[in-house]
Formats: structure tokens, C-alpha cells, sequence
């Protein structure tokens, strides 16, 4: 079969490897689209690792079952969670499950951008979701980024009266504003430095696009009755966005890390000032089983135009032009591959 295998953002190698093998309570997915995430063109996070095989976004047909399998059979329609909790170590009793140690060293084989992967018995245990017919392969891609969102979106305990304002309309960017949208929230601000993602985030849900190379917090009191965002979720790694999201937030507002700069920032946090106006930074990373499923519920319901979300569709021979695409964040969105189009 072939896979990709990751070195960096301009080196990305399609090779021939075998078919992975499956045990007897495990399963093997032939692959049918798997889409690029931001996190897989952040050369800081992914370079350390290489070469390694990336995707998990992945959904397909299972086409192999274990002896001893009976959760799922050949021909389902599936998505696979790369990373699953244990459910039973004191973060998962918490609820925090992103924090279990085993979520962080779980993972299906090879990765998504391959023709194939072999899930373990620990994720056909906690991570596998059958599809709903009426939903295409592609749009299931957008399972595990929107159970991100949503799962931010809950700890930060976002509110129907907050006016909301996200900085960077990329993926993640525009799955906030439009799980926003759909949650009822009435003020949703959108700011980018780049003119063809703020028309996107016009186009699926934001009430205003801001850029952010003007002075943010000015031009959001502007538009906002002189006040400032009661939220503000960061989704993109530059400094420059997370300095900018110190001066944005609202007296008793909330602002949500959501996708954070390269360990070596530091970010000067004015700590007096929020501690006088009680204001709460926060963080969120991944997502848990109740995010994955509620994701499901909310793509099911047809109410998130994931579907205009795609504008490229690439074979797995063309993954290079994929992650090219990616990282320039230009004239694009979201990139899918379909491993087995050939």
C-alpha cells in the first residue's frame, strides 16, 4: 500500500510499505479520506518526531476484523479516534480526559495518510463511530476538528449573551464561529490578516470580520458598543495573536487558548489587571469520547456547512501539494486526501 511519510513541510515521501497486519482483536480500515490539520504543518511539533506517517482525521470502511471482534464488521462506515482516554486513571474520573496519559500514547498504524491503518483493541474499544448514511466521507473528516472546537467551547463556558471574538479564521477559526452560530450566540467577531479567510468567516456565520492588523481592540469596541469581547478564542499559533488577546478580553471575560505559539514564548501576562478585573485564561487541547460524539450529533443535523468548508480534494500522490497548500494558509481551507481515489 502507499503511505506518506512526514519530514517536514516541504518533504513529504509517498512510499510503498506492506499492508499492516491485524490480531485477533483488532481491525484494519481501508481509508477513504483523511484530512490535513493546522497542527500537521507545525514543523516545531512535528519535526522532532519525523519521519513518521501523520493524519487523524481519517474515515473509511472496515475491511478486516479480528476473530474476536464484534463491535464492528466488514463494510461499516467508520471514524476512528487516533488518540483514546483509559476512562478509568483520576484525570478521566475528573474529566479531564485530554490528560490521560494514555490518550497521549495511543494511535492507530501507520497514520491517516495511508491507504490503510490497523486500529488496536484499546481504540475499537473507546474510539470508533459508525457514520450516518446521509454523510460523505469528506464531510466525517470534520469529526475530530469539531469535537476540538467543541470541547473548547465547553470549557470555556461559552454563553448565549457573549459576544465572541476569534482571532484567526483558518479550520479551526471558522468551526468555532459556525458551532457558535449554531448554539445561538448573537455576536460573533472574526479577525485574520488575510482577506480571503475573513470573507470565508463572513460567508459561515461571523456577524463581523475585522483585520487584525489594524488596532484589534479599537476596532472591536467600534462594532461592539465600546466594549470589549466577554470571549476571546485564540486559534492560531502566532505571537502576535495571543499578545493581541490580552487587550481584548472584557472585565469577567474568558480567553481560551485554543491553539497556543511555539514553547519557546513567553507570553507577558498583565496579571494584576486580570486578577483586579477577574478575568480567566484558559486552555484546551484535543478532545474526549462526549466531544467526538457530540460532534457526530451536531455534523448530523446538517446545520454546519462543513461541506464548502473542502476546497481541495488531492489524491495521496499528491500530498506534498497538500501540505504546501497548508502551510501558506493562502487561497485555501481545508485540504483533503483520499488515499484510495486512485
Amino acid at each position: 500500500m502507499l503511505a506518506a511519510f512526514y519530514y517536514n513541510n516541504h518533504d513529504v515521501r509517498v512510499e510503498e510499505v506492506p499492508v499492516p497486519s491485524i490480531g485477533e482483536d483488532e481491525a484494519l480500515v481501508k481509508v477513504m479520506a483523511s484530512g490535513i490539520c493546522g497542527s500537521d504543518v507545525l514543523e516545531w511539533y512535528r519535526v522532532p518526531k519525523a519521519p513518521r506517517v501523520l493524519g487523524h482525521e481519517a474515515t473509511g470502511f472496515i475491511s478486516k476484523v479480528g476473530s474476536k471482534v464484534t463491535s464492528v464488521k466488514v463494510g461499516d462506515r467508520v471514524f476512528v479516534s487516533h488518540h483514546v482516554p483509559c476512562n478509568q486513571c483520576r484525570y478521566c474520573q475528573r474529566g479531564n480526559h485530554t490528560a490521560c496519559h494514555t490518550l497521549h500514547t495511543t494511535n492507530y498504524y501507520p497514520g491517516g495518510f495511508a491507504q490503510y491503518i490497523q486500529i488496536p483493541k484499546i481504540n475499537l474499544e473507546y474510539g470508533i463511530y459508525k457514520l450516518p448514511d446521509s454523510m460523505s466521507f469528506e464531510e466525517c473528516t470534520f469529526i475530530e476538528p469539531l469535537a476540538c472546537v467543541t470541547r473548547g467551547q465547553r470549557l470555556a463556558n461559552l454563553q448565549k449573551d457573549d459576544t465572541l471574538l476569534i482571532i484567526g479564521s483558518g479550520i479551526s477559526g471558522i468551526l468555532h464561529a459556525q458551532l457558535a452560530k449554531f448554539k445561538g450566540i448573537q455576536n460573533i467577531l472574526v479577525a485574520d490578516i488575510n482577506p480571503y479567510r475573513l470573507e470565508l468567516a463572513k460567508k459561515f456565520g461571523a456577524h463581523h470580520a475585522l483585520n487584525a492588523k489594524d488596532n484589534l481592540p479599537q476596532k472591536l469596541k467600534e462594532v461592539n458598543d465600546g466594549r470589549l469581547a466577554d470571549q476571546v478564542i485564540v486559534c492560531t499559533g502566532a505571537t502576535s495573536a495571543a499578545m493581541t488577546a490580552l487587550d481584548c478580553v472584557e472585565s469577567g471575560g474568558t480567553i481560551l487558548f485554543f491553539a497556543v505559539p511555539d514553547p519557546s514564548v513567553k507570553l507577558p501576562v498583565p496579571i494584576n489587571q486580570f486578577w483586579r478585573n477577574e478575568i480567566t485564561m484558559r486552555t484546551s487541547y484535543g478532545a474526549a469520547p462526549d466531544d467526538l460524539e457530540d460532534s457526530l450529533k451536531f455534523l448530523a443535523t446538517g446545520r454546519l456547512n462543513v461541506k464548502d468548508m473542502i476546497t481541495h480534494r488531492l489524491s495521496l500522490r499528491e500530498v506534498q501539494e497538500g501540505f504546501r497548500l497548508m502551510a501558506e494558509a493562502g487561497q485555501s481551507l481545508k485540504v483533503i486526501l483520499e488515499p484510495n481515489s486512485e
